[in-house]
């Protein structure tokens, strides 16, 4: 039997893209009602009136304020893994870590990176479900792709989860931290910046034997770029 089509709103588009276009419009009610309010004075019933929704529907679709913020997360999960997946990435070794790095730093030191951590710092369990969207799901990629570049000579990385959280260490620092206990973030170029500083440091660090050797600029500084 031929499959029907499933029904279409007047604006052309299904129940189920609707749903999914309405539950995205809550998620981004309670992100804004989190970066205003803080975690600890966040109720479903603000959320419910941001959103123009009813309490009704926020427990139907996430059970209660906890699921509601898993939920964020996840979310949020999806995009950090889509902008930071380094195997989607084309160019040399130098520039692809300075994409991911960069990209990096605007992820954790933006609104929406800084509100979620707030809160998660608040609650074990959204602290477990941060750790698991994020990095959880960044680190594996990552690391096969430094192992890679190490076969291919671009990169000397003898331990792939080691080389990982030096890469971290000299990306992020404490600017999370900072920014976290309310310091102003960076403006892009600063960011930018600390980026490429902490690439260059790792390259220092990693750089294979397939690397060109450093070279010189005109104030006697050395550049790692190919």
């Amino acid at each position: 039997m031929q499959e029907q089509p499933r029904p279409r709103s007047r604006r052309g588009r299904t129940p189920d893209a609707e749903l999914a276009t309405r539950r995205s419009e809550v998620l981004d009610a309670a992100l804004a009602e989190l970066v205003a309010v803080g975690y600890e004075r966040v109720t479903t019933e603000g959320i419910a009136r941001r959103a123009s929704a009813s309490k009704q529907t926020l427990y139907r679709w996430f059970g209660d304020r906890a699921g509601i913020f898993t939920a964020l997360i996840a979310r949020n999960g999806d995009a950090v893994a889509a902008t930071l997946d380094v195997e989607r990435l084309e160019g040399d070794a130098a520039s692809i870590l300075r994409t991911f790095a960069r990209a990096l730093l605007r992820l954790l030191l933006g609104p929406e990176s800084v509100a979620l951590n707030r809160a998660a710092m608040a609650s074990p369990e959204l602290a477990a479900a941060l750790r698991a969207a994020g990095r959880g799901r960044v680190e594996p990629v990552m690391r096969a792709w430094l192992a890679e570049r190490n076969r291919q000579g671009d990169l000397a990385v003898a331990a792939p989860a080691e080389a990982f959280t030096t890469l971290i260490g000299l990306v992020v620092a404490d600017r999370q931290v900072r920014v976290l206990l309310g310091e102003e973030p960076p403006t892009e170029p600063e960011r930018d910046a600390c980026a490429d500083r902490g690439v260059a440091q790792f390259l220092a660090l990693h750089a294979g034997p397939a690397w060109d050797a450093p070279v010189r600029r005109a104030d006697g500084s050395a550049s790692m770029d190919p």
